[in-house]
């Protein structure tokens, strides 16, 4: 075949070019994103009980709902808050790579069985089913710079103008104003209790009045068929409809008396068109805002997605009223734009390092150019194959294309050599490529097929890790596919065309330079061998060597702790607030304000949106929590180690520490993997198995903290769950009130209605849909004794206060509960102290937790923490896979079993290094540990370090096979193939470097991956060299005479590449 394409060169070029063409076709249409699709798929059912405390929803609409929604094919787990504003949020998750279209039907399917055992006043709001994520994709505020506009008016404004337009836009999950149908508009009518009574109604009058008049009457047609014949006309006949104003709603008819006057709703309550809740209030910098929240579909392309939104943004910005603008305020595509971005930076860094090394080693432009090119084909050409695989363009693909790049030039380099070693032997260029290509395509496609043979166990393994690794390491062996057929076509006739003999050879400015250095590295060939003849006359100092290097090994994984993924610097973080039990909105909303005075003295901050009355961390809408969302200037313009996203965290935790009274301030992070839960750290539930009180819950919890409090792996270990919040306990005497005559539905409607407000009816407006609410004026609420103001009416049609029939007393109960998987449950989030990894937080957790909890008490994982330790001992089974296939590989190339372990047993060399590598820079950074990214590079690292060893082991082999002892041999081979080795190996080193010293977005992933490979490779280098050649030797004379087949078939040795 080489000879055909050194015969015909543009066929190769032809095939080359089409390869890049097509490459940058598909690149052009990829998806950009940080991460591949390994969020997993996230259902979320919502409903609303007007009024109901936590518990009530708990037991009356979750309950039934998780019953039905438990159990169905490929769900993972299922997490309900349930909160005292009357709110349900169910999510359920399922496995990664699961329909989320078809997670959704199933779940509306589920959730519809629960219906018939849902209250009345959960049907009539509605239960709804929706597929997103977690975490919003931006997060969008509408301000007043010059105050023109309150909170009420931007966040209708919003609703009105700005949700549906957005919600359109192809792959958003849901757009919409923070605490969702709760912040839009209202018809309020608050009523006056004492009027009430002076005019002897009461609030069951008021709602079936509003009922009875607010309504849409379908009054039919006049002349409409069938007719009369004759009939010429027919007129649609139109009723005066549903109220539209709050001066309408004043004029319905509460009661009409004997003397002709009439009680209006004017007369005993103030109406006005209000907000459906009020419980929160947000402010961006410090001025009043409606947060819009943008969450993305789990398979959307978030830049995408992104990218349209403002879009739709700037289009509908043109058509706000003066005074009114938006803001994006908080952007998580950023990490992904400028991530992608520093790695396109050290991808040409490293294809320049990878070059220089070549052109030093080779010391010819010409020679140099053939492998050069074939850097951009393999590399480029590798996007032609990602639509097929459904991959993406993202940290993991391009971080596989930096590190295959001091790959893919290696077999050229190996065509090159050969065919400069013929053209010194006075062959003409293209009978010396022919020539060489004889020899050498074997082993290419040997070689090759035995570093793509590493990854093919990647390929099969599922969930979130199996994604990680494969898009990084399918894209390298694709990448070293495409290298081994330029290297069968482009390369060869490149060579031919190119490469001159050496009789035309012409001086250079440069020939000094490689003098010296080929004196020096003739110099260090002569020492290596010495070095090496001292492992190979006695054979024992190499087994001695390589039992030292597997207990270091050993040692080294046990002190160089286990993670999942790291945790970047990704443009923004978050802060919390806990308030004490009982506090108001006003009293959280007024230390909200000092946090915020606190976080604007961050010069590193962009802006900050505050929100009084929510936690991000529970999921609730609460009145003594709030959070505040903080993006960062970006990365270019805070380079100092104090501004980094991790080192902010810090120092605003010891700024709330000190200065934040009357609550609890707090900062943190982002999740690793967007998606998966709210925030870095653990995750942990508590589950009550025994279905207690959520005393005893808060109990064992407590008790929980407290131990685990103790550990030094853990920091910052918390929970929201508060099960003794400040309540009051409205006792409803039934038997009196039957004795009274006061029927116990009006009884408890009239509560529910002038403390927690009742949904009567709808009306439509700005060409929408709204409610009426009628409920007591504040003032009537603000203590126990408006009770007292309060009436019903018997069956004589008396009033009866209802401070006769009900008691009250302190009591107290959860603002919110949570339920995973069926059980009543605590989140318990925290993170793992300095110096230890997110794999020995969550080991002491389980620890503390076989201590510390009863019987009827167990624990879950959610979240990031779920799927670390669902990957938890996958990183060993990979490694274990990728050394059995490169056995079996080289066993069918050498036809032998035995051979192939003189290049395998030099595998723990390169692990060694690697693991060596994390634990050195371990001393001086603590993020290095041995995550997901360190795990990537060790399976990398087989294929590697036997592409090395090859070079020797085969060379000897055909020594060996001409007559020589085993140990001259494996001089010959390790004195001859030192070169090629050390040009290869530094060519991928330097190739390399750059992901050492990353910095910016993303950068936790680079170092980490870029430390182990740097170094695995660097010792496998330098000490792989010393003792595969005695490895070699003890194979033969120990264990390949046992060999029963002829090992004389075999391919062409690589040694005669040169």
């Amino acid at each position: 075949m080489a000879e055909f394409f050194v015969r015909r060169p543009i066929v190769a070029m032809v095939i080359a070019i089409i390869i890049v063409i097509v490459g940058f076709v598909a690149l052009g249409r990829l998806p950009i994103a940080q991460y591949p699709e390994i969020t997993p798929p996230m259902v979320a059912v919502t409903a609303t009980y007007t009024g109901a405390s936590a518990t009530n929803v708990e037991q009356s609409v979750a309950t039934p709902i998780e019953q039905k929604v438990n159990g169905f094919e490929d769900m993972i787990y299922m997490n309900s808050t349930n909160s005292s504003d009357g709110r349900l949020t169910l999510n359920v998750s399922f496995e990664v790579g699961n329909d989320l279209d078809m997670a959704n039907v199933l779940t509306q399917n589920r959730v519809s069985e629960a219906q018939a055992s849902l209250p009345e006043e959960v049907k009539r709001l509605g239960t709804t089913v929706k597929k997103q994520l977690s975490f919003p994709l931006l997060l969008i505020s509408l301000i007043s710079p010059d105050g023109t506009y309150d909170e009420n008016f931007l966040t209708n404004y919003a609703s009105i103008n700005v949700v549906d337009e957005l919600a359109r836009i192809r792959g958003v999950g849901n757009a919409e104003v923070l605490g969702g149908s709760i912040s839009e508009y209202a018809m309020r009518v608050w009523i006056r209790p004492d009027q009430l009574s002076k005019l002897n109604l009461t609030v069951s009058d008021i709602t079936r009045a509003i009922q009875e008049q607010n309504v849409l009457v379908p009054a039919g047609q006049i002349g409409g068929e069938p007719a009369p014949a004759g009939n010429e006309f027919t007129y649609t006949v139109q009723t005066g409809g549903r109220f539209e104003t709050p001066e309408e709603f004043g004029e319905v008819v509460v009661r009409s008396n004997p003397d002709g006057s009439q009680v209006l709703l004017k007369d005993v309550s103030r109406i006005e068109l209000g907000a459906q809740n009020y419980l929160y209030k947000v402010r961006l910098d410090g001025k009043p805002t409606a947060m819009l929240q943008v969450f993305q579909l789990p398979d959307a392309n978030g830049l995408e997605v992104a990218e349209q939104i403002v879009a739709a943004m700037e289009t509908m910005s043109q058509r706000f009223p003066d005074d009114l603008e938006y803001v994006i305020s908080l952007d998580t595509t950023k990490p992904i734009t400028e991530g992608i971005r520093e790695i396109v930076i050290t991808l040409f860094q490293a294809v320049g390092l990878v070059i220089l090394v070549v052109f030093i080693f080779l010391q010819n432009a010409r020679s140099t150019l053939i492998p050069t090119l074939t850097v951009p084909v393999s590399l480029i050409g590798t996007f032609m194959v990602f639509p097929l695989l459904g991959f993406s363009i993202n940290t993991l693909s391009l971080l596989g294309l930096v590190l295959a790049i001091g790959i893919v030039v290696d077999d050229a380099i190996v065509v090159v050599e050969a065919v400069a070693l013929k053209m010194e032997q006075g062959m003409s260029p293209k009978e010396a490529t022919i020539e060489a290509m004889r020899e050498v395509s074997g082993p290419i496609v040997a070689t090759s097929l035995s570093l793509i043979a590493v990854f093919v166990p990647v390929a099969a393994m599922g969930g979130i890790t199996g994604r990680l690794y494969q898009q990084f390491a399918i894209t390298i062996a694709i990448s070293v596919a495409i290298s081994s057929i330029n290297a069968l076509t482009l390369s060869p006739a490149l060579s031919a065309s190119l490469l001159k003999p050496p009789s035309e050879k012409k001086k250079s400015f440069l020939d000094g330079f490689f003098n010296w250095f080929n004196r020096g590295l003739d110099a260090t060939t002569d020492k290596f061998m010495v070095l090496a003849d001292f492992f190979l006359t006695k054979l024992y100092r190499s087994g001695v060597l390589l039992i030292a290097i597997i207990i270091g090994i050993v040692f080294l994984f046990k002190i160089v702790p286990a993670g999942f993924v790291p945790e970047e610097d990704q443009g923004y973080v978050m802060t919390g607030l806990i308030m004490p039990d009982g506090a108001s909105l006003q009293r959280t909303d007024s230390v909200i304000a000092v946090m915020e005075e606190i976080i604007a003295e961050y010069d590193a901050v962009q802006n900050s949106t505050a929100i009084a009355g929510y936690s991000i961390v529970s999921g609730t809408l609460q009145p003594n929590a709030g959070m505040a969302f903080l993006q960062l200037k970006d990365w270019e313009f805070r380079p100092d180690a104090e501004d980094h996203a991790n080192e902010i965290v810090r120092r605003l935790n010891a700024d709330f520490a000190t200065r934040i009274k009357g609550g609890i301030a707090f900062a943190f992070g982002p999740p690793a993997i967007p998606g998966l839960g709210t925030g870095s750290g653990f995750t942990m539930m508590l589950q009550d198995r025994g279905g207690n009180t959520p005393s005893y819950l808060a109990e064992q919890t407590a008790a929980f903290i407290q131990a685990a409090s103790a550990r030094p792996e853990i920091s910052g270990i918390v929970t929201l769950f508060r099960p003794e919040s400040p309540q009051i306990f409205l006792n409803i005497d039934d038997a009196k009130a039957l004795k009274l005559g006061v029927p116990l539905a009006e009884v408890n409607s009239s509560v529910g209605a002038f403390l927690g407000g009742a949904y009567v009816n709808d009306f439509n407006r700005f060409g929408r849909l709204y409610k009426v609410y009628v409920q007591a004026e504040p003032e009537y609420r603000a203590s126990v004794d408006g009770v007292r103001s309060f009436y019903v009416r018997n069956d004589k049609g008396e009033a009866v206060p209802l401070s006769t029939l009900v008691e009250t007393s302190r009591a107290a109960g959860p603002e919110f509960t949570n339920r995973f998987n069926l059980f009543r449950s605590a989140k318990l989030t925290g993170q793992a102290a300095p110096g230890y990894s997110s794999s020995q937080a969550l080991a002491a957790l389980e620890e503390v937790a076989n201590e510390v909890l009863p019987g009827d008490m167990s624990y879950s994982w959610a979240d990031m923490s779920y799927q670390e330790k669902a990957a938890e001992g996958s990183g060993a089974v990979v490694f274990l896979m990728a050394l059995v296939f490169v056995y079996l590989i080289l066993a069918a190339q050498y036809e032998s079993w035995s051979l192939p372990l003189s290049v395998l047993l030099g595998t723990p060399i390169a692990v060694f290094g690697a693991i060596g590598g994390l634990f050195i820079a371990r001393l001086f950074d603590e993020s290095y540990v041995n995550n997901v990214f360190a795990q990537i590079g060790l399976v990398m690292l087989i294929g590697l370090s036997a592409k090395n060893a090859i070079l020797i082991v085969e060379f000897a082999k055909v020594e060996f096979e001409k007559g020589k002892s085993a140990v001259e041999a494996a001089k010959e081979a390790a004195r001859l193939r030192f070169r090629p080795i050390l040009m290869t190996a530094f060519s991928f080193i330097l190739g390399v470097l750059p992901l050492l010293v990353a910095s910016g977005a993303g950068a936790e992933a680079r170092v980490v991956m870029g430390m182990t490979v740097f170094s695995g490779m660097l010792v496998a280098t330098v000490v792989g060299v010393l003792l595969v050649p005695a490895l070699y030797v003890f194979v033969e004379r120990h264990i390949a005479r046992n060999d029963t087949p002829d090992r004389t078939a075999t391919p062409n040795p690589v040694a005669e590449q040169t």
